[in-house]
């Protein structure tokens, strides 16, 4: 496995929300103090979020944006009724979680690229406290609207793109790249998969390390219901098909491995 080894100690556990806030339209950021979690999560993890409606039974998977100490920031967009349910927390409330799930990114020691599209953005920004390296930070959004933008500036040069060119570059985050003149040894990429897609023919045609973080929908998050699985090089283990688990081998991939 190509990401940092996935931790054995992940659990479910009774968090507590330490606070909320609205980053933008339909984003929100939570802080929430755990016992065990954050203590084992690594950057590019993610946990499963329980709403407290017996109706839904199924957790929603949030990747983790930072991790300092016993506490763990979140920050999501509004999808559905359970996250819109979490959108409603205060500090003190109590909020379930299992964790950590998945496979994180490898903290390799070259020039990067840490680029993140919409929602993909928040779990590059541990990334980008962590890596010990030269690093750009490459940002897409839809328009003005650059939540976390800010975040990333005390650790990397941050470089935007816009679909509507309202800030920075006006398109995609590959025009971002083009038109500021970057360069890198190897891409860490969270974001959709169009995105993801276009950075591994990037990452290819310019001799480059790449590993990307998939977004998908995922029922267990551990790996049982092969609700989430996307096409391999390989052959899966588990399966016997070129398929990998998104939530159980990945969510980080090293580009080849998979097909998008």
């Amino acid at each position: 496995m190509s990401g940092q080894e996935e931790s054995m100690a992940k659990c479910k556990e009774t968090a507590i929300v330490l606070s909320q806030e609205q980053l933008g339209s339909d984003i929100f950021s939570m802080w929430i103090q755990t016992e065990k979690i954050a203590k084992e999560a690594v950057c590019g993890q993610f946990i499963s979020v329980y709403t407290k409606d017996g109706g839904n039974l199924l957790p929603r998977p949030i990747s983790l944006c930072e991790i300092e100490g016993d506490r763990l920031r979140i920050v999501y967009r509004i999808a559905g009724a359970g996250t819109k349910e979490f959108s409603s927390y205060q500090a003190g409330d109590s909020i379930e979680i299992m964790g950590p799930l998945g496979n994180g990114f490898p903290l390799k020691e070259k020039k990067a690229f840490l680029i993140g599209g919409g929602i993909g953005i928040p779990p590059m920004l541990e990334l980008a406290k962590r890596l010990n390296c030269e690093k750009q930070v490459i940002l897409g959004y839809r328009d003005e609207q650059l939540f976390l933008k800010d975040a990333f500036e005390p650790y990397a040069d941050v470089y935007v793109a816009t679909e509507d060119g309202s800030v920075g570059t006006k398109g995609n985050v590959i025009d971002a790249i083009h038109a500021n003149e970057l360069d890198a040894q190897i891409i860490y990429a969270c974001g959709p998969t169009p995105m993801l897609r276009a950075l591994k023919q990037y990452a290819k045609d310019n001799t480059m390390e790449c590993y990307i973080s998939l977004e998908e929908k995922m029922a267990c998050g551990i790996g049982a219901c092969l609700a989430c699985v996307c096409k391999s090089k390989d052959i899966d283990e588990h399966t016997h098909v070129h398929n990998k688990r998104i939530c159980k081998d990945g969510p980080v991939f090293a580009a080849e491995e998979v097909e998008l």
